[in-house]
Formats: C-alpha cells, sequence, structure tokens
C-alpha cells in the first residue's frame, strides 16, 4: 500500500518510484508516543507539545503520570529510511478525547496503528482499539513497560483489553531504539499478513 509515491532520479539512470509508509501511533494521554516517534525517528521529530496548564485541570486526567509538564496537541512526526526507495512515517496521534477528531484525517492512507498502553492506565488504550477495530485497520498493541511499573503477560493484557488472538501483543521499552524497532517491525508484518 503506497501512502505516497513520486519518481526519484536513479544513480545508474532511469527513474526510481519511492514509497512511503505511513504508522500511527496511538494510545492514552502520557502513554509515551511522543517519546516511542522520537526514539526512533532519523530525522529530528515533529512535536506540537505545550505546557500542561490550570485549563487542563478537570480536563486531563493526570493520575499515574503527575510528573508529565507538556502534551501534544496536534501530532508528532517522525521518518525512519528502510531502503533509498522506502519510508515510514510516523505520525504519533493526540492522547486526549478533546483532539481526536484529527484521528480521521491522520488515520487516511495508513498501513497501520501502534497502540502503546501503560498497565497502570490499561483503560486509556481502549478507545484507540476500539477506533482502530471499528476502522478495520491493522494494528498492534504494545506495552509500554515503565520504570517501578507491575509486569503483565502479554496473554493476560490481551484478555484485558479485549483483543482476538489475530492482534499481535508486545511488551516494549518507548525509550529503546531496538525495542521500538521490534514493534514497528511487528506491525509491518501483521498489516501485510492482514492485507
Amino acid at each position: 500500500m503506497e501512502f505516497a509515491g513520486f519518481d526519484r532520479p536513479r544513480p545508474s539512470g532511469g527513474t526510481l518510484t519511492a514509497t512511503a509508509l505511513k504508522i500511527l501511533v496511538a494510545g492514552g494521554f502520557g502513554v509515551g508516543k511522543t517519546t516511542m516517534v522520537g526514539t526512533i525517528s532519523e530525522i529530528r521529530p515533529l512535536h506540537t507539545e505545550e505546557l500542561l496548564s490550570d485549563r487542563g485541570v478537570g480536563v486531563d486526567d493526570v493520575s499515574g503520570v503527575e510528573r508529565k509538564v507538556a502534551t501534544t496537541v496536534a501530532l508528532d512526526f517522525g521518518r525512519i529510511t528502510i531502503r533509498q526507495d522506502l519510508w515510514l512515517y510516523l505520525f504519533g496521534t493526540p492522547g486526549q478525547d478533546r483532539f481526536w477528531f484529527m484521528w480521521d484525517e491522520l488515520a487516511l492512507g495508513a498501513l497501520g496503528a501502534v497502540v502503546l498502553a501503560d498497565t497502570r492506565r490499561l483503560a486509556d488504550c481502549f478507545p484507540a482499539v476500539d477506533y482502530f477495530e471499528q476502522l478495520k485497520l491493522p494494528f498492534v498493541v504494545a506495552v509500554n513497560c515503565f520504570d517501578g511499573a507491575r509486569r503483565h503477560d502479554p496473554g493476560k493484557v490481551r484478555r484485558a483489553v479485549g483483543l482476538d488472538e489475530t492482534t499481535p501483543v508486545i511488551m516494549c521499552d518507548a525509550r529503546n531504539r531496538s525495542s521500538v524497532k521490534e514493534v514497528l517491525t511487528m506491525l509491518v508484518t501483521h498489516a501485510m499478513e492482514v492485507r
């Protein structure tokens, strides 16, 4: 599936058709989406973060992430070159429900999605899971293993979230490049099998 295709001169002459695959990174508020995009992006990632202010009091649930000082208000963007003619474009979605109106636009042309989850606030990933199931967009659930958080077996997370057996669940560390690479590899493999 092509998100964008364009011709580039080939070093040996002729043209090269380039393909960019679009992947969404979604999940609840404070789950690590911005961190995940920033960890793997080969370019300086675009972040649209703003400092949390008193306007978010009573609107944003910061329980479990009390030390969070900024939040994404539009999107995060990063890029990974797979080879000369193939790129992954990563779009991190905002986590608060007041910004969900943007998800339909962000999802257009996407190959699949990573639903990032935090077992301390597992219910926060339910809206993203529901959204991608309704959209019939392939996704994986990646459990971000925060320091000090209790570790759970992926099978238990699958049951708690109500996923079928075909949806992959993987444990990860959004701060670790090889861990994020493993998540993205699993997503692309799953999306290609589904399609």
